[in-house]
């Protein structure tokens, strides 16, 4: 199978290691995997803060970089959910405001070939055990885009599950969102703190040394809540514990 690596901008620019852990772990389980060179953004920042015929370009340009390929998959459920369920919506909108079905067509294609991490494992390799080894004592945080737009489910607890020498401990009010909600977090600065804090403490509780999430967006927010908190644990993405093999995991 080849595929296609969608990065996503924030972890292009802040977490490269995110995405050097997807290829390693999908390598190990022997999926050939490209990097396209000419991929941007996929345009989520300018839809969700109202500039929906900005975002058509970078829709479209996405759509021609990863023609081609068997799947496309990336480390962020915020990224493959504006993908899979707001690409459907410009194409509608673009038909309905009577500029014809050319956006829709151009879309098409990539949109049922996108994939979030955990779900293409699960779902398309048909794996859960990828041989990880992670020593330590996680909670998950399932983030709103993947739990309620794609619908990610337990998918991902199911390959923490089993992960060697991981213990998966429960988060309380883990369906509760963190606050960070991208231009949320600058127009709503004192609420997302709030319910940053809120999540962080309920993280505290379980008395965990990793927090894991499957979007980075997410985890910056956690991360940087944790740190003026000061408190001993640490935002982990998911792809880099299931890529931990052997003795040397941190």
């Amino acid at each position: 199978m080849r595929v296609a690596l969608f990065l996503t901008c924030v972890n292009d620019t802040l977490y490269p290691e995110t995405g050097r852990a997807v290829v390693r772990l999908l390598t190990r389980l022997g999926v050939e995997v490209d990097f396209p060179m000419a991929q941007t953004c996929c345009g989520q920042a300018h839809y969700n803060t109202g500039y929906r015929h900005e975002a058509e370009p970078l829709a479209r340009h996405f759509a021609d970089v990863f023609a081609g390929y068997d799947a496309i998959v990336t480390p962020s459920g915020s990224c493959g959910a504006m993908v899979r369920e707001l690409y459907p919506r410009m194409g509608e909108r673009a038909r309905a405001e009577g500029r014809g079905d050319t956006l829709a067509a151009v879309l098409a294609p990539v949109v049922p070939k996108t994939y979030e991490l955990t779900e293409f494992l699960v779902d398309v390799l048909g794996v859960t055990d990828v041989g990880a080894y992670y020593p330590h004592t996680v909670t998950y945080h399932p983030t709103c885009h993947g739990l309620r737009s794609l619908g990610l489910g337990d998918r991902p607890r199911r390959l923490l599950e089993a992960v060697k020498g991981l213990e998966l401990v429960e988060l309380p009010g883990a369906e509760e969102c963190c606050g960070f909600g991208g231009t949320f977090a600058v127009k709503n600065s004192d609420v997302s703190a709030a319910m940053g804090t809120d999540k962080v403490r309920n993280a505290e509780s379980t008395g965990a040394d990793v927090l894991c999430a499957a979007d980075n967006s997410c985890l910056m927010h956690i991360g940087g809540t944790m740190t003026r908190l000061r408190t001993g644990m640490r935002p982990v993405h998911i792809a880099e514990i299931l890529a931990s093999t052997g003795e040397a995991a941190v």
